[in-house]
């Protein structure tokens, strides 16, 4: 990463921008806090911090702050919808009614201030005794080269149920900040309709920055100073494909499994103390324990925090699962070794030294047994039947591996087994996308199949995900999305693709490449492809033909001031520093496409640095759960893997 470049001083923008806020309320205060935005305050503030700037306390919006609370200012944290402007209305309201305490009302409007929130404070006669802030978070950084906005579903079902301009307008905002402090974007590159909507504001936002004359110097600088050399923008809907597919990276299958959210997951408290049913200690040898013989779901959890501050996570995280074991079994004879020097310590100057390192010795050991047990517990889960199953449909239906019929008795025989419905809605949707719609006798069977199987209210849920165009008659879609021709042109599938050692991104789904990714590949890694397309520089240019089988337009913008851009960068060039390229999927991204943009990155350490942004980490069960969301959920089995 470039030093000119540093993610985490968004972080501490963002910490000094909310702490602004806090200090605005005089004395001790308490918090009442919007479930969603915990873990993006968390990652920015300790508690301790927060104290320090006068909170006392911190209740969730949903349940309200006591009767009697303590403080004579209450904060109000939230995002702006209606929904929470109406519950701290009813709150504030009650609070006035049964309490004497004369309260001070603080509303701190996350990410923007907007009048339909103020008129619900107005209608519900609160308006006079609030003070309403807005705190624009932008973006918060998970890793130094992963940039999240971090919104509930990703934005997707803002995007694609709902069809609200709130997910574009907070992307453009949040880019926005990031052009105001390194300098601009020379090119926007990007693929989809809410991709060239975000790329029209973000250029509008700039002009308007620029016509103020405060702000005009400022982008000056920004021009002659860009470290950037192209902003990349993914939109999620023109691949929904990857997704819906079966995770296979660590990081993937433990998102599957447990669910990662801002870097934290909660996974069983055995994993935390029991030694490895079958992974090894530090000794190599294996042990035993009964981790496995208890359903996850009546187990305590625990958090878990996973990071690259965890050295030996940073190192797993990105492998295929397959390789896993055996990465851990080295770590362990290692680690081994490196306890066995004891042995050789004679002197006191050696002993020192032993000792010295004993204590990232104890913190390796204690990392390996984790992610040792950690490994089985998924190992345990991918091993049932029902996954097997569902990956092999899934793998079949992204190569063209088995006629339909075949694939369609082995779902047909999954929903008479019981699967989940979320399972069996992600094969057919994935079924349907490659395809270009199912047949109507097996759309109608499918559908007839499921409301008999799992309920009459799920007719809701088929009609959401007609709606996404995930389920749909053939021939009878609005998508461009031709699977067939992408197979073959971008080379989608890679029969020989190696796991141990790998030679193309197809590793992350053990032979299916991303999309999505093979999309960004197009734009800055052309040789990758082997294709005619020209090289660097040259944007979509040569790819005309492939993206004509992509939903959605496809855009290249020059913004005003490029010359003085181009110089900036030609000036890097001299000084043989690498260009900094930012890839920003728009509407989520999945760990598995993260890995694959980091093994890119590998590749073009010589040439550039890669960034990668999003509005949030996503995957399969959210996309499936934004179409069940609004139906009544039955049965413990929510999911196979």
């Amino acid at each position: 990463m470039p030093s000119s470049f540093v993610p985490k001083v968004l972080k501490t923008e963002a910490l000094a921008s909310f702490l602004t806020l806090l200090e605005s309320v005089r004395g001790k205060k308490s918090l009442v806090l919007d479930r969603t935005l915990s873990a993006p305050l968390s990652h920015i503030a300790r508690f301790s911090v927060l104290q320090e700037h006068g909170i006392d306390n911190i209740f969730w919006l949903d349940d309200g702050p006591q009767q009697e609370s303590a403080q004579h200012n209450i904060v109000y944290l939230v995002r702006g919808d209606v929904r929470n402007a109406r519950l701290a209305s009813a709150q504030i309201k009650q609070l006035f009614k049964l309490s004497e305490i004369d309260y001070d009302f603080h509303i701190f409007i996350y990410p923007r201030k907007m009048l339909s929130i103020e008129k619900v404070f107005e209608d519900e006669g609160v308006l006079g005794d609030v003070t309403i802030s807005e705190w624009n978070l932008g973006f918060i950084p998970l890793e130094d080269d992963l940039l999240s906005i971090e919104l509930p579903d990703s934005g997707f079902k803002d995007l694609y149920l709902n069809n609200l301009p709130t997910t574009v307008n907070l992307s453009a905002h949040a880019l926005n900040a990031i052009q105001q402090t390194y300098g601009l974007f020379p090119k926007i590159i990007g693929k989809g309709n809410n991709a060239k909507k975000l790329s029209d504001t973000l250029i509008r936002l700039r002009q308007e920055s620029e016509s103020t004359g405060g702000d005009q110097a400022e982008w000056t600088k920004g021009y002659q100073t860009s470290i950037f050399d192209q902003l990349v923008v993914i939109e999620r809907g023109i691949d929904l494909v990857t997704p819906l597919m079966t995770q296979l990276t660590y990081e993937g299958l433990i998102d599957e499994i447990f669910t990662i959210r801002n870097t934290q997951t909660e996974i069983p408290s055995t994993i935390f103390t029991n030694p490895a049913t079958k992974g090894p200690d530090v000794s190599g040898n294996s042990s035993s324990s009964s981790v496995a013989t208890v359903p996850i779901s009546d187990r305590k959890t625990k958090k878990l925090v996973l990071d690259s501050n965890d050295v030996l996570y940073g190192k797993l995280r990105d492998l295929n699962f397959a390789v896993v074991g055996t990465t851990l079994n080295k770590v362990a004879r290692k680690l081994n070794e490196d306890y066995e020097e004891r042995h050789n310590a004679k002197t006191v100057t050696q002993i020192k030294q032993f000792v010295g390192k004993l204590g990232g010795l104890q913190a390796e050991h204690q990392s390996l047994r984790l992610h040792t047990n950690l490994a089985e517990e998924i190992m345990n889960r991918t091993q049932t039947e029902f996954f097997i199953r569902a990956l092999e449909v899934q793998q079949n239906l992204v190569a063209s591996g088995l006629d339909t019929s075949t694939l369609n008795q082995t779902l047909e025989e999954l929903i008479a087994r019981g699967a989940s419905i979320e399972v069996v809605l992600r094969l057919l949707s994935i079924e349907s996308l490659v395809n270009g719609g199912l047949k109507d006798k097996d759309l109608a069977f499918f559908k007839k199949e499921i409301l008999n199987s799992y309920g009459f209210e799920h007719i809701l849920t088929l009609n959401e995900l007609q709606r996404l165009e995930l389920l749909y008659p053939r021939g009878k879609g609005h998508s461009q999305l031709n699977f067939s021709n992408l197979r073959k042109s971008l080379k989608l599938i890679v029969n020989d693709v190696s796991e141990q050692n790998p030679n193309d991104i197809a590793y992350v789904y053990s032979g299916y490449a991303p999309l999505s990714v093979r999309l960004v590949q197009c734009v800055i890694q052309k040789r990758a492809l082997a294709t005619k397309i020209p090289s660097a520089g040259s944007g979509w240019r040569g790819a005309e033909d492939i993206l004509r089988n992509v939903s959605g337009e496809a855009f290249e913008e020059i913004q005003k001031g490029e010359l003085k851009a181009t110089k900036a960068k030609s000036s890097l060039t001299q000084k043989k520093e690498k260009k900094t390229t930012l890839v920003f999927f728009l509407g989520g991204i999945t760990f598995t496409e993260i890995a694959a943009l980091r093994f890119i990155a590998g590749q073009e350490i010589e040439r550039r640095n890669i960034v990668i942004l999003t509005t949030g980490i996503i995957d399969g069960k959210q996309i499936i759960q934004s179409a069940l969301a609004n139906v009544p959920r039955s049965g413990s089995n929510s999911s196979i893997i």
